[in-house]
C-alpha cells in the first residue's frame, strides 16, 4: 500500500481508504462488519471515511477498530440531525462533534467535515467557528469541508480549512483544472470520493433509474470516442482507480464496500504503479476528450 502526506496537516494516509457508508446498514451482520474492518486494516488501509448520516457506521468503527485508534485516520462529517439544534447551527456542530467522539469511542477526531452545507452557511461563518473551537479544545485535528461546486471552491480558497472531500473520477473531472491545484497550493489534504463513478461498466446497457445512469452515459461516450482508451489486459476498474489515485493533488481515494473480496480486489489493482510511458499515454488520451460532456454535476 502506498502512503502519502495529507497536505500540510501532519497526517499521513493510505492512498486507498474505506468509505464506511455501507457498513452503516443495520441489516448487515455485526460479525461480517467486524471481519471487513479488520481485513481493511490488514490490507494496509489507514483512513476510514464516515459521517453522522451513515447509520451505524461511526458506532461500528468505534466498536471494532477502537483498539487500533492510534494507527488510523478517522474522517467524519457533521452539521445536521442533532435533537434540539437547528441544522448547521453552532450548537448542532458542537453536539455533532461530541456525539462522534462518543460513537467512535475516541477522545479526538482526525478530520471533521461540514457535510455539504450551503454556500450561505459557509459564508455566514458560525458553523466554521464552532469547528475551530472544537479544534482548539483538542477534539479535532483537521477541520474540513465535503461538497462540490461553488461551495467547494469557496472552502478551498477561504484559508479556513485543512482539507476537502469531493468527487473525482473518469466521468467527473471538474476539479482537475482549478480545485486540485488551488488545494495543493494551500496545503490542503484531499479525499477523492466516487473514484470509480459507481462502476458504470457493470451494466451492459444504460441502467435507467440507477445512480450510475449519468455516469454510464459519460463512460459510454468516452469509450465510443476513443476505442483504444482501455489498453489490452487492463480492466475499467483498475483504470478508474488509477486515474483518480494518481491525479496530482489527491491524497487518498475512498471506495465504499461491505464485501471483503471487492476490497481486496481494489487493493490489488492499486498495487504496483503503471509504467510511466503507459501512464502518460492514458493521461493524454483522457485530455483529448471533449470536456463538454464530462464537466458538470452528477
Amino acid at each position: 500500500m502506498e502512503y502519502r502526506d495529507f497536505g500540510s496537516t501532519g497526517l499521513r494516509v493510505s492512498v486507498l481508504g474505506l468509505g464506511a457508508g455501507q457498513i452503516g446498514d443495520a441489516r448487515l451482520d455485526e460479525t461480517e462488519v467486524a471481519r471487513l474492518l479488520h481485513f481493511a486494516v490488514d490490507q494496509g488501509i489507514t483512513i476510514f471515511d464516515t459521517a453522522r448520516g451513515y447509520g451505524l457506521s461511526e458506532e461500528r468503527l468505534g466498536r471494532h477498530l477502537g483498539h487500533q485508534r492510534q494507527q488510523l485516520v478517522i474522517s467524519t462529517k457533521v452539521g445536521y440531525d442533532m435533537a434540539g439544534h437547528a441544522d448547521w447551527s453552532p450548537g448542532c456542530i458542537r453536539a455533532g462533534v461530541d456525539s462522534a467522539l462518543q460513537r467512535l469511542q475516541t477522545d479526538y477526531l482526525d478530520i471533521v467535515h461540514l457535510h455539504s452545507c450551503s454556500l450561505a452557511v459557509l459564508q455566514q461563518g458560525d458553523a466554521i467557528r464552532a469547528l475551530q473551537e472544537a479544534q482548539q479544545a483538542g477534539k479535532i485535528r483537521v477541520i474540513a469541508y465535503s461538497g462540490e461546486n461553488d461551495e467547494l471552491a469557496w472552502a478551498v480558497n477561504s484559508g479556513l480549512f485543512g482539507s476537502v472531500e469531493h468527487s473525482l473520477s473518469l466521468c467527473d473531472q471538474r476539479v482537475i483544472q482549478q480545485t486540485l491545484p488551488q488545494a495543493g497550493a494551500a496545503g490542503l489534504g484531499v479525499i477523492a470520493k466516487r473514484p470509480v463513478a459507481n462502476a458504470p461498466w457493470r451494466f451492459a446497457a444504460c441502467p435507467v433509474g440507477e445512480y450510475a445512469e449519468e455516469y454510464w452515459w459519460r463512460w459510454d461516450t468516452m469509450r465510443q470516442r476513443d476505442p483504444d482508451l482501455l489498453p489490452p489486459g487492463l480492466e475499467w476498474q483498475e483504470l478508474a482507480l488509477r486515474f483518480s489515485a494518481y491525479t496530482p493533488g489527491v491524497s487518498s481515494i475512498i471506495v465504499g464496500t461491505a464485501n471483503p473480496a471487492h476490497l481486496q480486489h481494489n487493493v490489488s489493482l492499486l498495487n504496483g504503479p503503471l509504467p510511466d510511458d503507459e501512464y502518460r499515454r492514458l493521461r493524454e488520451a483522457f485530455h483529448r476528450q471533449d470536456p463538454g460532456w464530462w464537466v458538470g454535476q452528477v
